[in-house]
């Protein structure tokens, strides 16, 4: 197999080095059924030097293929990196992943078993991924509660078959806000018959900085926002399930509201909390905590959306 890695970035220059050092890296033993690999990058728009860098360093990485779009969004930016790849077989990860040096190894060894197995190509591999602020030395963290998922596809390490991707019609280009563009095009891959294989040995480290006061208000507008998708998430699938992911249940409501006592523990009245955990030496779990309002705000996000959503349609 020849695989395509597909990574949109939008004003992630630093940590992208990173990602892009770290794919190059790859090492592909006899006997692997990766035969080659390239990286397909999408810049969304970047306004942070991230073009002019990748063309001054282009020969330290002979690997990539340097796609520019205007910012549109990383459902649209994956789109086209599909379009323009040339691997029957898609990776999907984030800018801000750092794999390991067998990260395409594993993937392509797990999906040759799960196709021997299964007798078809109807399987994608999703990895490990390991949510990390340690920016000198990502790949240190260890596995955490925190970091399982159970997402059936989620595109920050993931490899599928391109065709199965085109089929289902790739991404949906209305999710132009934060969120559910990948879980809702996993949906349609489930109805086409898709099962998922994990494999935690494909590891990827997921960067973030550091929990600071600073970044609660984007927080909390990535919250809305995410609202406003899952919605359009529903509208699309209007099952439990998709409820269930999107927090559109009474068992949410009832659950954020009573541990934020509604509403009333929020980012003014955390703050000081929030604060000394994180001069404490305890960023990870001033995260943790604060997630108790982000989740109110994505719950009432959600209810406000679908009640416009329901105000127009009458």
């Amino acid at each position: 197999m020849f695989i395509s890695v597909v990574i949109p970035t939008y004003n992630r220059k630093p940590i992208l080095e990173k990602c892009l050092r770290a794919m190059e890296q790859q090492q592909l033993p006899v006997g692997n059924p990766v035969e080659d690999y390239e990286i397909v990058l999408v810049d969304d728009g970047s306004t942070d030097g991230t073009v002019a860098w990748l063309q001054e360093s282009a020969a330290d990485f002979p690997h990539v293929r340097l796609f520019e779009q205007d910012h549109k969004g990383p459902a649209i930016a994956r789109n086209f990196g599909v379009q323009v790849a040339k691997g029957d077989t898609i990776v999907f990860i984030d800018s801000d992943l750092v794999v390991l040096p067998d990260f395409l190894h594993q993937h392509g060894m797990a999906l040759q078993q799960a196709y021997a197995e299964k007798g078809s190509d109807r399987v994608f591999t999703y990895g490990r991924v390991v949510n990390t602020c340690n920016f000198e030395h990502p790949t240190s963290e260890p596995f955490k509660v925190t970091d399982y998922s159970q997402a059936f596809f989620a595109t920050g390490n993931v490899a599928i078959a391109r065709h199965w991707l085109e089929q289902a019609g790739l991404f949906d280009v209305r999710f132009q806000l934060y969120g559910w563009e990948d879980l809702e095009l996993g949906v349609r891959l489930k109805n086409l018959g898709l099962s998922l294989v994990k494999v935690p040995a494909a590891v990827g480290y997921h960067w973030h900085p550091p929990f600071s006061l600073d970044q609660v208000p984007s927080l909390i507008d990535k919250e809305i926002q995410r609202g406003r998708m899952g919605v359009l998430f529903y509208q699309k699938h209007p099952t439990w399930d998709v409820r269930m992911m999107i927090q559109m249940t009474w068992l949410h409501r009832l659950l954020w509201g009573i541990l934020s006592l509604g509403g009333r523990l929020n980012e003014k009245t955390l703050a000081p909390l929030l604060q000394w955990l994180i001069d404490t030496g305890r960023p990870q779990l001033a995260l943790e905590v604060a997630r108790v309002f982000l989740n109110w705000y994505n719950v009432q996000g959600v209810y406000a959306a679908y009640a416009e959503a329901e105000k127009q349609a009458t």
